[in-house]
């Protein structure tokens, strides 16, 4: 998700004051010192090119992933593109204060992630503009980690206990609002765009596979040295060396470094899911 200047919660955890607070905005909570409401609605009315490219995921799905593979088509598989600007810089927030006037000054191609609902985005996509990848994630997935990144991120407050957190996140209490409004809006309005859908899991079990399908979804035409050194850079252990691809260089002063990481490894042991799962958020 978006990293950029706090500005009033209170930290429960560690009594510090914590600025950014969760703004109900037409049915969708946006963030204090990170979104501005106004800005957010003139989005609607961006003009779009055939190349441009929006990433679009709720919250812990897979975002800088995305960035990474991305950054890495466009770059060819060459993997120095990714190794000397932040992934925030290389695929910049869409709804990010300022992040419209960037977009609409920046060259071609524009690729951008964004974690707005359907109704946000410019009304040019649904004339077959540009182009939109959904990648959505096991919710179950999601609420782990999104528990445990309020605990790493400076912009949230720290949740009671996991309890609170998943009646939160079940009744849509949490930045972005419920998982299940935010896919389905997306989905439902697919036939309307150039729409390429992916899933998380899918990804982890081939993730070559979803490169290829990126990249010829993009029109980038990728030799098959070129999508394997993508691949090959994309996974779990090649991004955790990689600080400018896990947001590793981001200040204490947003991201508590010391609790937590975007890139998380471990067992998950949910209801219909086993084994042990690379987590790369």
């Amino acid at each position: 998700m978006s990293i950029s200047k706090k500005e009033g919660h209170e930290n429960k955890d560690e009594g510090q004051t914590v600025k950014n607070k969760l703004v109900l905005h037409r049915g969708f909570y946006l963030i204090s010192g990170i979104h501005s409401p106004e800005e957010v609605d003139s989005i609607q009315d961006l003009e779009i090119r055939d190349s441009d490219v929006f990433v679009i995921t709720y919250p812990k799905s897979g975002t800088i992933w995305m960035q990474q593979i991305l950054s890495l088509i466009e770059g060819r598989g060459d993997v120095t593109v990714t190794m000397h600007k932040e992934a925030s810089q290389r695929i910049p927030w869409l709804e990010d204060a300022g992040g419209k006037n960037r977009f609409a000054g920046d060259p071609s191609p524009r690729l951008r992630v964004s974690h707005l609902d359907y109704k946000f985005m410019p009304r040019a996509l649904k004339q077959k503009r540009g182009k939109v990848i959904y990648l959505a994630r096991n919710p179950k997935d999601i609420l782990v980690s999104y528990f445990h990144f309020h605990y790493y991120a400076a912009v949230f407050e720290t949740p009671e206990n996991f309890s609170d957190f998943f009646e939160k996140f079940l009744e849509g209490r949490v930045f972005c609002g419920r998982w299940f409004d935010h896919i389905k809006t997306w989905y439902s309005h697919k036939d309307e765009m150039n729409f390429l859908y992916l899933t998380y899991e899918e990804m982890i079990q081939d993730l070559r596979a979803a490169v290829e399908r990126i990249s010829m979804f993009m029109g980038k035409e990728l030799i098959n040295a070129e999508l394997d050194s993508v691949a090959e850079h994309s996974t779990f252990d090649e991004m955790s060396k990689n600080p400018y691809a896990n947001y590793r260089n981001v200040s204490d002063e947003l991201l508590h470094q010391n609790k937590g990481a975007f890139m998380r490894k471990g067992e998950q042991q949910h209801v219909g899911l086993r084994g042990q799962v690379h987590t790369v958020l």
